[in-house]
């Protein structure tokens, strides 16, 4: 999942990237609101974390201008501001949840997945299909109940698929959504990822839609 982060600070940032990067989440990372309106009107992204605090402007007016627009990006706060008026403020605006530094990067990856998991119209955490099971929290696959190991890439290529059995993704948009600015991308590194799914969760359960993309086999 392709995240946006807005952060001046360079520890913080440093720190969020990180530690988000390990949870497999692809993390483009931004220190100015102009920076961030530019790389939202351009690139797709999952959801933004938005601080406040900003040099020369205030993260507010970037949410607003956002919803304006009519967009439906989640958006996380993640600022120093504790007061309740400034949640309110917050999430008046527009924000879809409001975390307050400093804070443990799990509790954010957590807010992260429960926020996805809401722009996708699901309640429960755990992807099934066909006898396939993954759990985000935790990283696990199963496959008829027997744990499967998958690579971090493998295992981000397959949420995205299982997030919506059925629809078609190119090899373009798992891309754009499993890799952020300034990473090497092979020109084969999609269909080496299915290959390796197909191998260890069965040559029929990913099927190609010639000329279009992927998408999991849906149920008969």
């Amino acid at each position: 999942m392709r995240l946006l982060l807005l952060e001046d600070d360079p520890m913080i940032g440093e720190a969020i990237r990180a530690g988000l990067k390990r949870d497999g989440f692809a993390v483009d990372w931004v220190r100015a609101a102009d920076a961030a309106q530019h790389a939202l009107e351009s690139e797709p992204f999952e959801l933004l974390l938005l601080d406040l605090g900003l040099p020369g402007s205030d993260g507010l007016e970037l949410l607003k201008a956002l919803r304006g627009r009519g967009s439906a990006l989640p958006v996380l706060i993640i600022t120093a501001r504790d007061a309740v008026a400034d949640r309110v403020a917050g999430l008046d605006a527009g924000a879809d949840d409001y975390l307050v530094k400093p804070f443990d990067l799990d509790e954010l990856a957590a807010r992260i997945r429960a926020l996805l998991r809401r722009k996708s119209g699901r309640s429960e955490p755990r992807l099934e299909h066909l006898g396939v099971a993954l759990e985000p929290a935790t990283h696990r696959v199963t496959r008829d109940g027997v744990e499967v190991a998958l690579s971090p890439r493998e295992f981000a290529l397959l949420e995205l698929l299982l997030e919506r059995p059925g629809a078609i993704l190119s090899r373009s948009q798992l891309e754009e959504r499993l890799y952020g600015w300034g990473e090497e991308v092979e020109s084969n590194a999609v269909e080496v990822y299915i290959h390796g799914l197909r191998r260890k969760l069965g040559p029929e359960f990913i099927r190609t839609v010639r000329g279009v993309g992927y998408r999991v086999r849906p149920k008969p």
